[in-house]
């Protein structure tokens, strides 16, 4: 074996990582959406976790990547680490599929039908990469780059299988490198140290298993010189993901990592023991010295994780209880928004749907926190209440908080998102975030509005408490439509806020000309005047961030509107929709009736 064989070995290794990540990725913005629901859904019993865990890494193809993110659920609270053990050893059985994928190799190595020679890696691989380059260059639409990038991963993966295989076939020759796993027959410990540090350098146990499927196509590879390095892989695959899981995670989060360990640990000593004692009588004589083929080393490695799974699964409670004992439980934080902070975990990275869906739940937490602040705060205006004003800060500064948090994560989450609509939605809301903070800080502004007349002993007019709370109730119905077209991606809620915002200028409009009126007839102070004034700017820019929203929201299903905000808007006052029109004078009727029956 020369130099240049060396070469193109670490080649196609190269090409068949590459492959693997790029299928891999692709496969999980596909589904990562599905993923994240059926995760949610997880029961108490392991047996559904077993075959969630099982279907979501089979789908995927990385067992890592299903286990940081169950770490990341448990740590965020969605699911508990009892949830989480079902699915942790169905992970470990579902990355055996990719093995499988790749035995298709052995159709390589007979004859048959030719239609069987369609399905051999040597035709798979270029196909797959003109079905991906074509869906990628030639079909634009919303799936054809993911559907693309699947199909270009597997042709790579294949490409570099065969390149690894073409690399290693003069070794098919060579003494010294069938005398070489003789000797791993002789010492399996060497072995299982040798599939251990493979898998844990190279970060995955398909790729390690993939290699040797490679290998056994010298015919050098036999069960007895295997075996050992096959269970080595569990090991050092499982070691990097409890790194990864560790990194910056709640107690829980930890204890998931700690668990896959203790599986794996355990699932390496049964197949241990029963490769021993069923050589001691004898039945696996006639496998022990067999040559093994692509689709045999698959088969073995998927038997081996499928004999620890059915053993282990019934115990894997006493797994949680160990974690336990070896991972203390954190400091408690008591937070109120402690469970959103906890989705904002890079963990889901290598799942963006899931990253996207855990910032718009802290988003969602702040536009709740800041449509509360706001009507406390006119309700503080007509009742002055310490208590209250100390809550609105207090959410303020968890609104404050969350918007750090969520700024940050969604700038890191950036090169991850997904193209298309993911990306869209990753702009849409980096958007709306902003909007609900200024909401929250304009609800503070008018707790200082109120504690402002209070400390100078100042009452407002019966006239203008009447007028505040009429506004109230603007307020509260638009803010509920912001609310909802967001939370839900609501289309019929965001167009009901640009009429009631109309309706509230309109408001802001007449009460500051009867505020003036009231200054000049002496029936209310120059101070309070000017008090009431900047209550009603706080008022009117709070109702013009919810337009804002309205309009970002509607423009995830109409992106015209986005390219042209301000003639959308315009478009509306002129009065050439009939729907906005019909909501307009309903809204200006109700809440200007309210007005005329609190000036009778």
């Amino acid at each position: 074996m020369t130099i240049f064989n060396v070469i193109s070995l670490f080649g196609g290794l190269a090409l068949f990582l590459y492959g693997m990540r790029l299928m891999g990725n692709g496969l999980k913005e596909s589904s990562s959406g599905a993923m994240k629901t059926a995760m949610e859904k997880v029961t108490n019993n392991p047996i559904v976790g077993f075959f969630l865990g099982l279907v979501v890494t089979a789908v995927i193809q990385s067992s890592t990547a299903t286990i940081v993110l169950t770490s990341g659920l448990v740590g965020a609270g969605v699911i508990s680490l009892h949830q989480s053990l079902g699915v942790i050893i169905g992970a470990n059985v579902g990355t055996t599929i990719t093995g499988q994928i790749i035995r298709l190799l052995d159709l390589n190595s007979g004859g048959g039908a030719s239609w069987v020679d369609l399905f051999k890696p040597s035709t798979l691989a270029p196909l797959a990469a003109i079905i991906g380059i074509l869906m990628i260059m030639a079909v634009k639409t919303r799936h054809s780059n993911v559907i693309g990038q699947i199909a270009m991963g597997f042709g790579i993966l294949f490409t570099g299988l065969l390149n690894m295989t073409a690399a290693v076939s003069p070794l098919s020759s060579s003494e010294a490198f069938a005398q070489m796993f003789v000797g791993l027959s002789d010492t399996p410990v060497l072995g299982f140290l040798t599939g251990t540090g493979v898998a844990f350098l190279i970060q995955s146990s398909s790729a390690t298993i993939g290699i040797l499927q490679a290998l056994s196509t010298t015919g050098a590879l036999t069960f007895s010189s295997v075996y050992a390095i096959i269970i080595g892989v569990n090991i050092g695959d499982c070691v990097t993901t409890a790194i990864v899981c560790s990194i910056g995670s709640k107690a829980d989060a930890k204890r998931t990592g700690i668990v896959h360990i203790i599986f794996n640990i355990c699932g390496s000593v049964l197949v241990i023991l029963a490769i021993m004692i069923l050589r001691s009588t004898g039945v696996l004589d006639a496998l022990w010295d067999r040559t093994m083929t692509s689709g045999m080393i698959a088969n073995v490695h998927t038997v081996f994780r499928l004999f620890s799974a059915i053993v282990l699964l019934p115990v894997c409670t006493q797994f949680e209880k160990l974690s336990r004992i070896i991972v203390k439980d954190d400091a408690k934080i008591g937070t109120s928004v402690e469970q959103e902070l906890e989705m904002l975990d890079e963990k889901f990275f290598s799942s963006p749907a899931l990253a996207l869906s855990g910032a718009s739940s802290a988003i969602s937490t702040m536009a709740r926190l800041a449509s509360e602040g706001v009507l406390n705060a006119m309700d503080v205006l007509q009742s002055f209440d310490q208590r209250k004003i100390d809550v609105i800060n207090e959410n303020e500064d968890s609104i404050d908080l969350l918007a750090d948090r969520v700024d940050n994560y969604l700038i890191k989450l950036s090169p991850h998102a997904l193209m298309g609509y993911g990306n869209e939605l990753l702009n849409y809301y980096i958007q709306c975030f902003s909007e609900f903070e200024r909401i929250g800080d304009y609800a503070v502004n008018l707790t200082e509005n109120a504690q402002e007349l209070h400390e100078k002993g100042i009452e407002l007019t019966d006239a203008a408490r009447h007028e505040l709370s009429v506004m109230h109730d603007a307020l509260e119905e638009i803010l509920g439509y912001a609310y909802r077209s967001f939370s839900a991606m609501d289309m019929s809620a965001a167009r009901q806020i640009e009429p009631v915002e109309e309706v509230v200028d309109d408001l802001v409009a007449t009460l500051r000309a009867n505020h003036i009126r009231r200054v000049r007839d002496g029936k209310c102070t120059t101070i309070a005047g000017l008090s009431y004034l900047d209550i009603l700017v706080n008022i009117e820019r709070i109702s013009d961030q919810c337009s804002n929203l309205g309009v970002y929201t509607l423009s995830q299903s109409d992106s015209s509107i986005m390219s042209s905000h301000h003639e959308y808007i315009h478009q509306l006052h002129q009065g050439v929709n009939e729907e906005y029109n019909q909501k307009y004078s309903a809204s200006h009727e109700k809440y200007f009736g309210a007005l005329k029956q609190t000036e009778q």
